[in-house]
């Protein structure tokens, strides 16, 4: 709410002083508040259908129900929770053919598979393939039933469809 007069109020960090002159559109009956409709608080008639969640779409693609470039697009906007240590950055796993870094879609996943206690970080697919580095893969899920290993040369491909998509 905010202070309607011609009064100096202290300010506080969500208060600005607001002063109301006898023009067109205003209200001319000072101290009466107008409630104004189709506010935030209120519930859209037709709300808007959410995406799937990324664990869905893993799930779907695994099985072949989804393509890849829908994959792609849900991947690019999805959260991903990476494990992390005590430098920034992403932990990889040196002991496979190719470095890979395990990802998960969602908290319970990554919690199964590093310990309640882990310490971790959350971006989105996009950025996931802005920053990791070249030459690293990644594995969605790693102790999941729809694990997912993304390689390298996989990377680049969803690099370049990326780069299609918004440059096209």
């Amino acid at each position: 709410m905010l202070p309607v007069s011609n009064k100096t109020q202290p300010l506080k960090a969500w208060m600005w002083p607001i002063t109301l002159c006898r023009m067109y559109g205003y209200d001319q009956n000072p101290g009466v508040q107008q409630q104004m409709g189709g506010g935030y608080g209120e519930q859209p008639l037709y709300p808007e259908p959410s995406p799937p969640s990324l664990a869905d779409a893993v799930r779907a693609f695994t099985t072949g129900s989804l393509s890849a470039e829908d994959f792609q697009q849900i991947f690019a906007t999805a959260k991903v929770y990476c494990p992390r240590g005590d430098n920034p950055g992403f932990l990889a796993l040196h002991n496979t053919q190719q470095p890979v870094i395990p990802m998960f879609t969602t908290l319970k996943e990554l919690r199964s598979y590093a310990g309640k206690e882990s310490k971790y970080f959350v971006i989105t697919g996009a950025e996931v393939i802005d920053l990791l580095p070249t030459g690293y893969g990644f594995v969605l899920d790693m102790e999941g039933d729809h694990r997912m290993v993304f390689d390298a040369k996989a990377v680049e491909q969803m690099v370049d469809f990326a780069m299609r998509r918004m440059y096209g």
